[in-house]
């Protein structure tokens, strides 16, 4: 017979992640970090690289751009694929309100750049709605090739592994979770 309680326990010792690990799965810090310092970046950028060099320009929108994608890529990798159908649009809100409300920052005290000249508060409402369609379109096109990349990946390395019947229960699982929904669907209708 069992015992209700048992003559031996075990000791349990849980384990902190690393710094990075643990900010990684925080959606707004991680969110609040890329808007600061996106903001931070552009108006350096602008104000002390040369505007008429068109290699400073592109480099440093492609530093920004690849800051921002490394991070949205450091949070989503934590994740199921299922998950980031919501991750990565609230990243792109979250991340694109930090950097709205750190350009209004900067506008108020005279540091945002436009261009050549400095940004006015006239000039804040369309800098926001630019802001916030960019960084959707971006940061959800950029989920929905990484989401690709890594089933192709992820599929790639069951069937190196000899694990060619994991890949077809994943694909029948798939399979008969479309006809789920698809029957679902056709109740409602």
């Amino acid at each position: 017979m069992a015992e209700f309680f048992p003559r031996k326990s075990i000791a349990w010792r849980l384990e902190e992640p690393p710094a990075l690990k643990r900010v990684s799965l925080s959606l707004p810090e991680m969110a609040l970090i890329s808007g600061i310092a996106l903001r931070l970046w552009r108006s350096y950028a602008l104000t002390h690289g040369s505007p008429d060099s068109w290699a400073w320009i592109g480099g440093t929108f492609l530093a920004g751009m690849t800051f921002l994608f490394v991070m949205v890529t450091l949070h989503l990798g934590n994740y199921t694929l299922r998950n980031w159908t919501w991750r990565a649009p609230a990243f792109a809100v979250l991340e694109s309100g930090t950097e709205i409300v750190m350009s209004l920052a900067l506008t108020a005290l005279g540091r945002e750049p436009l261009g050549a000249d400095t940004a006015e508060l006239s000039d804040w409402l369309p800098t926001a709605t630019r802001i916030l369609f960019w960084r959707l379109a971006g940061i959800i096109l950029f989920a929905l090739v990484l989401a690709i990349v890594v089933s192709i990946v992820r599929r790639l390395l069951l069937v190196s592994e000899d694990r060619s019947h994991t890949v077809q229960a994943i694909h029948r699982a798939s399979m008969e979770q479309e006809q789920r929904h698809e029957s679902e669907s056709e109740e409602h209708k």
